[in-house]
């Protein structure tokens, strides 16, 4: 199998971090793509008619993609259970918090990149809004589920932070989330997160 990623990007890193964690390393290649929302790479094209990385080619079936769709799926085969049934909808709902911030903050990349033109403070704040709540709801709500054996929404979780520090680090979530960012500093000495830090 083939995953298409880049290196920087939160998503693609969330399966990343899983192939590792779950021995599965040997059998996923890894390909690099350079990719862009203004220009998509062909070899993403090829796989995900929208563009998007991660993407995960297939010998037996169709490519899949989506993070969630292709982290449960090696899941599966490495028999893991990063997505345990007896917390199945609130690992999932971590999760899909977890992507909230790296959609928020992938957003407020591109745009400072690819719309410098249109730069509207007010849709700039709304945005870091919407991570910066979420944030502060993982670190009041949801920091029971990020203890324990190894589940998917702990690495979501940890990517999506790194992904923070790594664009948009400036804006200080830590300040009033120390029990997350303690969390987040024990969790990314990891060495799966360490051997796919951009």
């Amino acid at each position: 199998m083939k995953l298409i990623m880049s290196p920087p990007s939160p998503f693609a890193r969330k399966a990343r971090v899983l192939l590792r964690e779950t021995g599965l390393i040997d059998r996923v290649e890894e390909v690099q793509v350079a990719t862009t929302p203004l220009e998509s790479a062909p070899e993403i094209l090829a796989a995900n008619p929208l563009g998007k990385i991660p993407a995960l080619i297939r010998e037996d079936g169709p490519a899949i993609y989506d993070s969630r769709v292709i982290t449960r799926y090696l899941d599966d085969i490495a028999d893991t259970n990063l997505y345990p049934k007896v917390s199945l909808y609130e690992i999932l709902t971590l999760e899909a918090t977890a992507e909230a911030v790296m959609e928020a903050c992938i957003g407020l990349t591109y745009d400072a990149r690819f719309r410098p033109d249109m730069n509207a403070p007010e849709w700039t704040e709304a945005q870091w809004s919407k991570a910066e709540r979420a944030i502060a709801a993982i670190n009041t709500r949801w920091m029971s589920h990020l203890k324990g054996p190894l589940n998917m929404a702990q690495i979501a979780v940890s990517c999506a932070l790194a992904y923070v520090d790594l664009r948009h680090d400036n804006r200080n979530w830590r300040h009033g989330n120390e029990t997350l960012a303690t969390w987040q500093a024990d969790f990314e000495a990891r060495d799966s997160m360490q051997a796919t830090k951009a």
